[in-house]
């Protein structure tokens, strides 16, 4: 008898028990009904339909058309899209195995589909560095600036708290960051030289999905001693975006 089915069986905590909830939704499957849930982790009814309805109104849960049973909610799609492997397309490949032949510098793709910006693809020869501090600090990576500059309110999308310094180059100021934004929504790229790492420099451009949206970024890595050789191949960079875009998106 496996845990989940053994009526001995304590469940200790709200969380556990909402997680187990989400378990036996994703495992019966769309349309079933509280009391289903109830008996398949032989919960009280009443505990049952208070965690499925705090489930429901933090969007984890919906209910079906017919409100009679329940279903996998929109929010989880983040921690699915969160824990899964990323995958490329084998002409997106194909793609930037091309660029990458072509170009000394490290390319990189990042994705901002339901994560703030995620990894999608690493330089095999050349791996992203500081990858930690790329997704959580978007104000010091080319990525993360092009990202923020694409949100109307860009300041949303940063902590309420003083911002990190990665390095000297680090810049925390909003004033100036609001003239970086308006800096890389004329000129359609952004740059960064020394600011997530002291020696490291990086260029990104969007890639954008079918809508025209920003979906993410390709990105070119090298010594912060090259960053006039990375701007200079910024309109070829956004060519290569234009046509490895709709292999991604």
């Amino acid at each position: 008898m496996s845990p989940r089915t053994d009526p001995s069986r304590r469940h200790s905590s709200t969380v556990s028990n909402s997680f187990d909830i989400l378990e036996v939704v994703a495992a019966l499957g769309l349309g079933v009904t509280a009391k289903e849930i109830a008996a398949a982790l032989h919960l009280p009814q009443a505990t049952a339909y208070r965690l499925i309805n705090s489930l429901v109104a933090e969007e984890y849960l919906v209910r079906t058309s017919d409100l009679r049973g329940f279903g996998l909610g929109a929010r989880l799609d983040k921690l699915v899209t969160a824990a899964s492997a990323p995958t490329i397309p084998t002409a997106a490949r194909r793609q930037l195995d091309d660029l990458r032949y072509s170009i000394r510098f490290a390319v990189h793709v990042m994705a901002f589909h339901n994560t703030p910006l995620r990894v999608l693809d690493s330089d095999p020869d050349h791996p992203v560095r500081s990858e930690r501090e790329l997704v959580r600090y978007l104000h010091a990576s080319a990525a993360g600036k092009l990202l923020l500059s694409d949100r109307t309110i860009w300041q949303e999308a940063l902590p309420s708290t003083q911002l990190r310094q990665l390095t000297s180059a680090t810049v925390i100021d909003l004033a100036a960051l609001n003239t970086e934004m308006r800096t890389i929504r004329d000129r359609q790229f952004s740059v960064q030289v020394g600011q997530l790492e002291q020696d490291l420099a990086c260029l990104a451009v969007p890639l954008r999905d079918p809508n025209g949206d920003t979906a993410g970024a390709l990105c070119l890595a090298g010594p912060s001693a090259r960053i006039d050789a990375l701007i200079g191949r910024a309109s070829s960079l956004q060519q290569s975006a234009s046509v490895l875009a709709p292999l991604l998106f």
